[in-house]
């Protein structure tokens, strides 16, 4: 029997209600018998704005309230941005859909530079990002970086009020929200490789409600789903975490899936990076990023993730 009400726990920021209106609506229109509506409710991570997220707990402050929420009944489904969810969830929950994937790239945002190339040494960068901070120090370029916390418009707001003179942030955050127009540059993959499932919407469950699941994953991006699924097992064999300084992105060509992994010393001292491809099915995502990921480790990336989880531990302790 279908459900006949399914209610989203969502984030009351801007974006994370853009994101659960983007789902309500898409279930609203493939189950017209079905009320869908929204459970929004504030979480740990966007209240405490003081530290960075390594320091405090990671990204997973923004998602397990939600999971909270769902396991007391007082929802039925999570919208996420698949970025923020750790690759491992908790026991009897899954992903059950991935909405179509919007823009994956970081951008640059300024008010006084158009692009990256034209900040000088010493020029403030705010992000909070491990892999954007050590992808930044890669280029060597002796740019001061600052963390930057905060939903899109605190960010931009600090931006605007001269505390950075630039700032990295997602295009499809920006996108989403009708901000185009403070894209100073888009970022090529060779100088900020995206996160894990950057620029989509994912839908979690309980996977012992199969009537819900199925009902959900009527939503799904067939192409979206696969290469979700090659980034986030290439993320779960390096045991990725919040404080991980790695990125990895995969696109699909002429029935093939292509995905590109980057592990970087915290400090941008070392880089490892690597290539693969496979049939586009979802049995074959699923090697081809665990596949990926040993490569990498066999190159030396688990001591350079376990150096950044070091200093991440260290300031949890001192935090």
């Amino acid at each position: 029997m279908m459900s006949k009400l399914i209610r989203i726990a969502t984030r009351e920021s801007p974006l994370a209600l853009w994101q659960a209106e983007h789902v309500q609506a898409r279930l609203s229109t493939a189950l017209p018998g079905t009320e869908v509506s929204l459970a929004p409710m504030s979480t740990f991570g966007d209240r405490w704005q003081k530290t960075p997220l390594s320091e405090i707990g990671g990204k997973n402050l923004f998602v397990k309230e939600l999971e909270e929420a769902i396991l007391r009944g007082e929802a039925d489904i999570a919208a996420h941005s698949m970025k923020d969810v750790a690759s491992t969830l908790p026991a009897g929950f899954g992903i059950v859909a991935a909405l179509p994937r919007e823009n994956p790239f970081d951008v640059l945002v300024s008010n006084r530079y158009r692009a990256l190339d034209e900040l000088p040494a010493g020029a403030v960068i705010g992000t909070c990002s491990p892999r954007r901070v050590a992808q930044l120090r890669l280029l060597g370029r002796g740019f001061e970086i600052r963390n930057l916390r905060g939903n899109i418009n605190t960010r931009l707001a600090k931006l605007d009020a001269g505390e950075y003179d630039a700032i990295i942030l997602a295009a499809a955050g920006l996108e989403r929200l009708g901000m185009h127009d403070r894209i100073a540059e888009v970022l090529p993959i060779a100088i900020s490789l995206p996160a894990i499932g950057q620029g989509i919407v994912g839908i979690e469950a309980q996977l012992a409600d199969t009537t819900l699941c199925r009902q959900v994953a009527s939503i799904a991006d067939a192409d979206t789903t696969l290469r979700l699924g090659a980034e986030r097992a290439f993320s779960h064999r390096l045991e990725g975490g919040c404080s991980a300084p790695m990125a990895g992105y995969c696109t699909i060509e002429n029935g093939e899936l292509h995905l590109r992994g980057r592990v970087i010393a915290l400090d941008g001292s070392e880089v490892l990076e690597a290539d693969a491809t496979a049939p586009a099915t979802l049995e074959a995502a699923q090697a081809l990023g665990t596949e990926l990921a040993e490569r990498l480790i066999a190159r030396g990336a688990r001591r350079l993730l376990d150096d950044a989880e070091a200093i991440a531990a260290a300031a949890r302790e001192r935090a």
